[in-house]
């Protein structure tokens, strides 16, 4: 695959800005520049970038309606009225279940939670929790990561006497369902400083409000936050503001003191001795998380998070472990079917978008598939099958185009839809199909420019190898957690050559590893280069060349090191914006 490499020089009054604030906060001008393009510019915003405090979290009274929740909460607890928690079945609904599950069961006993059946129910409220709630006793439903669309669902519980609190993040629609309270930052009245919480983060401001009103130190918290560090990590949210906060003390609680439940995944990971960052999450336990909801029952990943004991924590791991075995294999399978149904009856050259249906695929990886397909061809991809008579699927997008309205300008011809900027759901009838695939196509030929479909590496900063040592790596530490909108950041250095050691390796000798120098420094910087060894004998014969990478730690034989993670190698691309 060729990239572009874009890269936007500093002009020069940044530079003299940039200069001054490195010599106030004493660190490496190029991690200033970093700051800069973060909308950093001053020594005051640079402090608390790098020493997120929990007390700069918002006043959770801050969100809509969290007064009327916090009231109907109270009223059902001092009545001894039966709770039940509600959630998505993916790792953000059910990280906000087992949080809300985890603080409640502290004041009562009489409380349970519901995660809807992917195959059976479908996604958000259905009439089926609903009368599970009734059968049970059920006076009050909390739903989390859903229900923000659910008018009909919710008025059917009214008439049995059920009420509803929804704590969502998903966009609503103009009119709100009539429950007690709707507590989501995206709605249009919302004054709420921030609005890319996760699911989960909802729920954690949720709990903040009961402990703030009940004078509960909001120590007894902290326990919490490891869950919503992995909802935050694997829902792809922005890692800016409440979410930055958040996810920099959840991981520390991972890596310090992490629930049984969270414990029995790292170790099933591999994860037991290392520092757990934002990428663990995302690759190794947001997926087993996932894989319980994506093959079977999404409550048993609750039943996990929610383990007593490290020998429950690890049986229930290890089942969810051979779930995500499962749904690897179909992922590929169902994956391997899409591609050559691709190269056999769409020409691509022709296409912005990709819509492609087979009732026969399996509803729990099609999210996993679209994402693969847009990853692939660089475009948004819809993946349709059949489920209860209807078509259903999952989309993505690519960066600049809004696959939600997209989505919701289809609006007339869908049974349902939700989701976010970037990744979204949707049911119709299979009548509606050919015309779905239409008018989505007529959006992407409309929205999306040619170069949106080219792929691109977007560098932040040239970056000589003199400068890389430990006091830069130490500074570049602080700029974590990395996630959207704070991404690892990615260099560039030119004119690098062989050190004369550089290798191929691993298995069929695919991979580069990189020993090399540039003109500031004789000595060797160490790196990788995953699949990409055809470049080998141009690395051997001495050519100089650039190179862009991320800056990652590297640990072996109990020593850590600093390793290039090196995205791509050219003899001299790099184009300014």
């Amino acid at each position: 695959m060729i990239y572009k490499w874009n890269y936007e020089a500093l002009k020069n009054q940044q530079l003299e800005q940039r200069d001054k604030l490195a010599k106030e906060l004493g660190i490496s001008p190029i991690l200033c520049q970093l700051l800069m393009k973060r909308g950093i510019a001053s020594v005051d915003e640079a402090k608390k970038f790098f020493n997120p405090d929990l007390r700069d979290l918002h006043d959770p009274f801050l969100m809509p309606d969290m007064g009327k929740a916090i009231d109907r909460i109270e009223q059902a607890l001092g009545q001894k009225q039966r709770i039940l928690i509600y959630g998505d079945y993916d790792v953000d609904g059910t990280t906000a279940v087992a949080l809300v599950y985890k603080f409640l069961r502290k004041f009562t006993t009489n409380l349970d939670y519901y995660i809807p059946d992917r195959y059976d129910e479908g996604y958000g409220i259905s009439e089926q929790g609903i009368d599970y709630a009734d059968e049970t006793g059920v006076k009050l439903i909390i739903a989390l990561d859903c229900g923000i669309k659910a008018i009909e669902k919710v008025a059917y519980a009214k008439s049995k006497g059920i009420d509803f609190i929804i704590g969502d993040h998903h966009m609503p629609d103009d009119v709100l369902p009539d429950a007690v309270a709707v507590i989501d930052a995206k709605r249009l009245d919302s004054t709420y400083p921030y609005e890319h919480l996760s699911g989960c983060g909802v729920g954690f401001k949720l709990v903040q409000a009961l402990a703030q009103n009940n004078k509960i130190d909001f120590s007894e918290l902290t326990e919490l936050l490891d869950l919503v560090a992995v909802s935050v990590a694997s829902d792809i949210v922005p890692i800016t503001g409440e979410n930055r906060i958040l996810t920099y003390y959840g991981l520390k609680q991972i890596n310090s003191n992490p629930s049984l439940g969270l414990k029995g995944i790292i170790d099933i990971c591999g994860l037991t001795y290392k520092n757990i960052t934002v990428s663990d999450i995302i690759f190794k336990i947001g997926p087993r998380i996932n894989a319980s909801g994506r093959m079977m029952k999404g409550k048993e990943a609750v039943d996990l998070l929610l383990a007593g004991t490290i020998e429950d924590a690890r049986e229930k791991s290890a089942n969810i472990d051979h779930y995500n075995d499962n749904r690897r294999e179909l992922d590929k399978r169902i994956t391997d079917e899409a591609n050559t149904f691709i190269d056999e009856h769409v020409d691509m050259s022709k296409k912005n978008s990709i819509v492609i249906y087979d009732e026969s695929w399996h509803k729990g990886v099609i999210g996993i598939v679209a994402s693969r397909l847009t990853e692939k061809y660089l475009r948004p991809a819809v993946v349709l099958t059949k489920s209860h008579g209807y078509i259903t699927g999952s989309a993505r997008s690519v960066m600049g185009f809004d696959v939600y309205k997209a989505i919701e300008a289809c609006k007339d011809i869908l049974e349902n839809f939700g989701g976010h900027t970037y990744a979204a759901g949707l049911s119709l009838k299979e009548e509606h199909l050919a015309e779905f695939k239409r008018r989505f196509e007529a959006q992407s030929m409309e929205m999306i420019a040619p170069e949106m479909m080219r792929p691109q590496i977007d560098v932040d900063a040239e970056l000589p190898f003199k400068e890389i040592d430990a006091k830069f790596a130490h500074d570049l530490a602080l700029f974590a957690p990395f996630g959207p909108e704070n991404l690892n950041p990615i260099f560039t250095t030119r004119n690098v050559q062989d050190y004369g050691t550089s290798k191929l390796v691993g298995k069929d000798s695919v991979h580069l590893k990189l020993e090399m120098i540039d003109q500031t420094t004789s000595f060797p910087k160490n790196g990788i280069a995953f699949r990409q060894s055809a470049y080998y004998d141009m690395v051997k014969e001495g050519t100089p060349f650039d190179i862009c990478y991320t800056l990652e730690e590297n640990t072996h034989n109990g020593k850590t090191s600093v390793q290039l993670y090196v995205k791509d190698i050219d003899t001299g691309q790099l184009v300014n914006k």
